[in-house]
C-alpha cells in the first residue's frame, strides 16, 4: 500500500535478550500499531516501542496505548475460575473460591441445562463485546446460536457504534465506519467534527487533523464544550446536547440556497433530495439557533466554509450518535456529503471516530440480536441458509432475532431471561440508568462472566471464567477505516486463563454441541470457517486472509477473493448497496431530546471520555499512572453557573436525575454552555454517571440517549472537624 507523507521507514532497535512482536493497541478504533517488548527469557512483556511503519498512526501513540502492556501481567489478572459459593453477596466482591475448569464447567453446563429444560432455551442470554477479535466475536454468535440455541444475543456495540451502523444502512445501504481511508484526512480541504472530541478520544488521529489547517483547510467544530480541537477550530458550533439534528438540517437548507448542492449527483446517484429540500426549508439560521443555541453567524459560516470547500470529510462520533434519535443525526450528517456530491472519491466521504478496538468488526459478523456473519440478516431466509451451510444446521435450528442490549436487561427483571453469560463487557458500569441494570442482573437464577479482572459486572456472576488479555492471543480486528488488520501473541497465557474462543470450544463439548465446534482448534482455524461464513455477504471478508493482511499492512472489506486486494475507498463507482444502486437523502424532521430541562431539573447533563480512561475504565483504572493523571470522576461547570449555585473549584455537589444521585468534585471552566454540566464515564459502583443517564432508546438503532438527559445539582456542605 503506497506511504503517505507521514510515513517514516525507521526500524525498532531489539535490546539484548528481547524480541519485537509486531502488533496493535488493545484500544479504541484507531488501533496504533505497536511492538511490544518481550524478555526471551522470561518470556513476558515488559515494554512497548512505537511502530512508525504503520501507515494509519506512523509511531503515534497515546497514554492508553502506551501503558496498554502492563495489564498482561497486572496483579489483579484473574488466574484460576472462580465459584461463588454465597448467593446472598452477589454484587459484591465477595463470596468467590478458587476452582477446577472442570468444576466450573460441570457447575455451568449443568445450570445452563436445568435452566433451559425448566424455562425454554431462550431462556438462557450472551451479553459480549467488541473489543474481541473479529474471530472471538464471530464464534460468540456462533456459540449462542448453534451451542446454547438462545435468540437472546447482543453486545456493548449496542451503546456505541449502533446509530453508526442504522444510520449508514439507511443513507447507503451498507454499513462501513469510513468511506475513505484515513491516510486521506490530511489531504482534505474541510473536516466538519460533530459530536467528537478528538484530541482526546481519538488523539493520534490529531497530526493529521492539525495538517489539514496547515495546509490552508478548514476545521469545523460541533460541540456542547471547547475541547481542545474546537479551541482551535475555525468555527465551533456550541450547540445544546440533543440538538445535532436542527443543526445538520440547518446547515443543508444554507447549502441548498446557496447553490452548493451538486445536481448532477443528486440527479444520478440519490433519492429523496426534492422531500428533503421542502423539510429543511423551515431550519433558516434564525429558526435553528433558536432550537441549538448556535449563533446565526456560525451556522451561516460552517455552510460556507463546508459548501466552497473542493474536498470535505464529514466526521462524527458518540456525541450525535448516543442519542434516541442517533441514527437520524448520523443520516443528517450524512446528507451533507450527498447533496454536496462529496464522497465516493478520494479526500471526501463520510467518517465515524470508532470507540471500541474492534467497533466495526464487532458488530459484522454474528453479535447483534439480528445480525449474521458478513453482516447478514436473520430475518432473510436465504441469509439463513446461507450461514447455515458454514454451520451445518437446518435453517429450521436458527433462532430468531432476539433483543437489543437494554432490552436484554428488561427481560432478565421480568424473569424471561433466567441465565447470562457476560463476556469482554461490563454493563454494570456502561449501561444506563444503572439501578435498574443492576437490579436486573441481581435477579438472575445463574450468571457467567469471563474476564481477566474481577469488574463491577463480574461481582454479579455465579461463576467467573479467567480469559486472556489481547496480547495473549492472536486474530484479526477491523479499525475505524474498515480495515482488517492482525493482532499478534505476544506472551502465552498466564495462570490457567484461556482465550474466550477456547472456552466456547471446551464448553459446546459440555453442552453436548461439540460436533459444531471441535474441528476449531486454533484462532486461524476460526479465522478460515468465519471468512467462508462472511463469503457473499455486504461485509465480505473471505479474501482478507492473514497472509494477505500482513503483505498489505491491512485489506479493507469488502474483499471477496484471493485476487481482491480490498477497497479502500467506497462507492467510487458511485454505485450505493441500496437494490437501485443509489443512495438515499434523508427527510428527517427534528426531535427533542426525551427529557427537555424543566424548573425541577434546568441543568442538560452530558457524558464522555478523557485521555486516560478507556470505557468503563475496568482496565484502565488498574494502570497506576493513567489513574494518577485521572484518579476520580468530576462536573464540569461554567464559572456563571458555578457562582449561581455557590461552588467553588473543587467543591462537592450532589448531582442528580429521575433516576439516580451522584456526589462529585466540581470541576469550574469556561469550557462548557452555561445550561451543561459535563462528567467522565469511565468510573464504577457509586461513582458511576450512568447512575444517572436515561434509557430512552433511538427506534432503529436501540440506542440509548447517554449524551442528555435533565439534571439538577445542589452543594454538598462539609462538616468542619471541631
Amino acid at each position: 500500500m503506497q506511504k503517505d507523507k507521514f510515513f517514516k521507514a525507521e526500524s525498532n532497535v531489539v535490546h539484548p535478550n528481547e524480541t519485537l512482536v509486531k502488533t496493535h493497541c488493545a484500544y479504541c478504533g484507531m488501533q496504533c500499531g505497536m511492538n511490544l517488548r518481550v524478555n526471551v527469557a522470561t518470556n513476558k512483556i515488559i515494554g512497548v516501542e512505537p511502530r512508525y511503519d504503520w501507515p494509519v498512526t506512523v509511531g503515534k501513540m497515546c497514554p492508553k496505548g502506551v501503558t496498554a502492556y502492563q495489564q498482561t501481567n497486572h496483579d489483579d489478572r484473574i488466574l484460576k475460575p472462580l465459584i461463588r459459593d454465597d448467593a446472598s453477596l452477589k454484587g459484591t466482591k465477595e463470596g468467590f473460591r478458587e476452582a477446577s475448569w472442570n468444576e466450573a464447567y460441570d457447575l455451568i453446563a449443568n445450570k445452563f441445562r436445568e435452566l433451559q429444560v425448566k424455562y425454554g432455551k431462550d431462556s438462557l442470554s450472551v451479553f459480549s463485546g467488541v473489543s474481541m477479535t473479529n474471530e472471538k466475536c464471530y464464534l460468540t454468535g456462533k456459540f449462542a446460536r448453534v451451542a446454547l440455541g438462545t435468540r437472546y444475543i447482543d453486545y456493548n456495540g449496542r451503546f456505541c457504534m449502533s446509530s453508526a451502523a442504522g444510520g449508514f444502512l439507511r443513507s447507503f445501504g451498507v454499513d462501513r465506519g469510513s468511506t475513505l481511508p484515513w491516510t486521506d484526512i490530511h489531504e482534505t480541504d474541510c473536516l466538519f467534527i460533530a459530536g467528537s472530541n478528538t484530541a482526546e478520544c481519538h488523539p493520534t488521529s490529531m497530526f493529521r487533523v492539525w495538517n489539514v489547517q496547515e495546509r490552508g483547510g478548514y476545521i469545523i467544530v460541533a460541540d456542547p464544550r471547547e475541547t481542545p480541537i474546537a479551541r482551535r477550530a475555525d468555527v465551533h458550533l456550541d450547540l445544546k446536547p440533543g440538538t445535532d439534528l436542527a443543526l445538520a438540517n440547518g446547515i443543508l437548507n444554507l447549502l441548498i440556497q446557496n447553490g452548493y448542492a451538486d445536481e448532477e449527483f443528486i440527479n444520478n446517484h440519490t433519492n429523496g433530495f426534492e422531500e428533503t429540500k421542502e423539510l429543511v426549508k423551515e431550519f433558516t439560521p434564525e429558526y435553528t439557533s433558536e432550537l441549538t443555541g448556535v449563533a446565526s453567524k456560525k451556522i451561516i459560516r460552517a455552510a460556507e466554509i463546508y459548501g466552497k470547500s473542493p474536498n470535505a470529510v464529514v466526521m462524527f462520533a458518540r456525541g450525535i450518535e448516543q442519542q434516541h434519535k442517533g441514527v437520524d443525526n448520523v443520516s443528517g450528517y450524512t446528507n451533507l456529503a450527498l447533496v454536496t456530491g462529496k464522497i465516493g472519491r478520494p479526500k471526501s466521504g463520510v467518517a465515524t471516530f470508532t470507540g471500541q478496538g474492534n467497533g466495526q468488526g464487532g458488530r459484522e459478523h454474528g453479535q447483534k440480536a439480528d445480525l449474521l456473519p458478513g453482516y447478514r440478516k436473520i430475518t432473510n431466509p436465504e441469509h439463513v441458509a446461507e450461514v447455515c451451510k458454514v454451520w451445518k444446521i437446518t435453517p429450521e435450528e436458527m433462532p430468531q432475532p432476539g433483543v437489543s442490549a437494554y432490552e436484554m436487561f428488561e427481560l432478565m427483571e421480568q424473569k424471561t431471561i433466567r441465565g447470562l453469560y457476560l463476556l469482554c463487557s461490563n454493563p454494570a458500569v456502561s449501561a444506563p440508568n444503572l439501578n435498574f441494570v443492576r437490579t436486573a442482573m441481581k435477579n438472575l437464577d445463574f450468571m457467567l462472566c469471563s474476564d481477566f479482572y474481577l469488574s463491577e459486572s463480574a461481582e454479579f456472576a455465579d461463576v467467573i471464567l479467567p480469559s486472556v488479555t489481547w496480547s495473549e492471543d492472536e486474530g484479526t480486528v477491523t479499525n475505524l477505516e474498515g480495515r482488517i488488520i492482525k493482532i499478534n501473541k505476544a506472551q502465552e497465557p498466564i495462570g490457567e486463563s484461556k482465550p474466550d474462543w477456547q472456552i466456547q470450544v471446551e464448553l459446546a463439548e459440555r453442552l453436548g454441541k461439540g460436533k459444531y465446534f471441535s474441528h476449531l482448534k486454533t484462532a486461524k482455524d476460526i479465522a478460515d470457517e468465519f471468512r467462508l461464513a462472511s463469503k457473499g455477504g455486504y461485509a465480505d471478508y473471505y479474501g482478507a486472509t492473514w497472509d494477505k493482511i500482513d503483505k498489505q499492512d491491512g485489506v479493507f472489506w469488502p474483499c471477496k477473493d484471493e485476487n481482491d486486494m480490498g477497497t479502500p475507498h467506497m462507492f467510487l463507482d458511485k454505485k450505493f448497496y441500496h437494490a437501485d444502486g443509489k443512495a438515499k437523502i434523508c427527510a428527517l424532521p427534528y426531535r427533542p431530546p426525551a427529557e427537555e430541562p424543566d424548573e425541577k431539573y434546568p441543568l442538560r447533563l452530558t457524558t464522555g471520555r478523557v485521555v486516560y480512561h478507556y470505557l468503563s475504565g475496568n482496565q484502565t483504572r488498574r494502570i497506576q499512572f493513567l489513574r494518577d493523571m485521572c484518579p476520580e470522576p468530576y462536573v464540569e461547570v461554567h464559572p456563571e453557573t458555578a457562582k449561581k449555585y455557590n461552588l467553588d473549584h473543587e467543591d462537592k455537589v450532589r448531582l442528580y436525575t429521575r433516576r439516580g444521585e451522584v456526589i462529585y468534585k466540581v470541576k469550574i471552566t469556561e469550557a462548557i454552555r452555561k445550561d451543561t454540566v459535563f462528567v467522565p464515564y469511565h468510573f464504577g459502583h457509586e461513582q458511576s454517571i450512568n447512575l444517572l443517564t436515561i434509557a430512552a432508546l433511538d427506534p432503529i438503532s436501540r440506542m440509548p440517549e447517554f449524551k442528555v438527559c435533565a439534571a439538577q445539582m445542589e452543594k454538598v456542605e462539609i462538616k468542619k472537624v471541631q
